[in-house]
């Protein structure tokens, strides 16, 4: 199924949109959604971004593979974007900023809206999705120092439930229940794919489609 740019735009405008519900087709088993209330201090800020284009004839968004040298989060598969400088006036200036840096974006680009920030435990940050579009198909330019190669995947697929699997897996001496999106070679779980659930499911409500 199509996903058209008023699609998206009429997605990230919904009322009264259950987001909690939507984080939780993807959420791993005992994951963490608030932040402990005990915890000293505030979350740090970070902002990513939805990079939408059209590409082969269809709406597409980019997903970085992150090189296996990184400190945090190694050989994943992420959002352009990273976390809040002193030079950021706000965190969408983040999540554009990285992108800049990260693949080469370094363009004006249309910024649609918003997702729900996000809570990450593991590292203690906060994360804005912010959803843009580009009118022609970036030409990336990668750090190599934090992304190994990026991984253009078309919206519609967010919509096809055959992507979608969960697996058993031992993170961090714990057996746990994941579910995650499987895009050809590349599995997207965690902080990742509990966002792009969120953009799903606000999509699937705007174009009547059941989960």
């Amino acid at each position: 199924m199509d996903v058209s740019l008023t699609a998206v735009r009429q997605a990230l405008t919904l009322p009264d949109f259950d987001v909690h519900s939507a984080w939780a087709r993807m959420i791993p088993q005992s994951r963490r959604m608030r932040r402990p209330i005990e915890k000293p201090g505030n979350a740090r800020q970070a902002g990513v971004l939805v990079l939408l284009y059209h590409h082969a004839g269809e709406l597409t968004f980019v997903l970085t593979r992150r090189t296996d040298t990184l400190s945090s989060h190694s050989g994943q598969i992420s959002l352009p974007g990273g976390r809040h400088e002193p030079q950021d006036d706000t965190t969408q200036e983040t999540a554009l900023r990285e992108a800049c840096e990260e693949i080469g974006i370094c363009t004006v680009l249309d910024v649609l809206g918003s997702l729900t920030p996000l809570y990450v435990n593991v590292s203690d940050f906060e994360v804005t999705p912010y959803v843009a579009y580009t009118a022609d198909r970036p030409a990336f330019n990668i750090d190599p120092v934090e992304v190994a190669y990026v991984i253009e995947m078309p919206v519609r697929l967010l919509l096809d439930d055959t992507i979608k699997d969960r697996e058993q897996w031992n993170l961090h001496g714990y057996d746990l229940d994941v579910p995650f999106y499987r895009y050809g070679e590349h599995v997207i779980w965690g902080a990742t794919a509990i966002m792009l659930s969120e953009f799903e499911g606000r999509l699937r409500t705007v174009m009547n489609t059941p989960t």
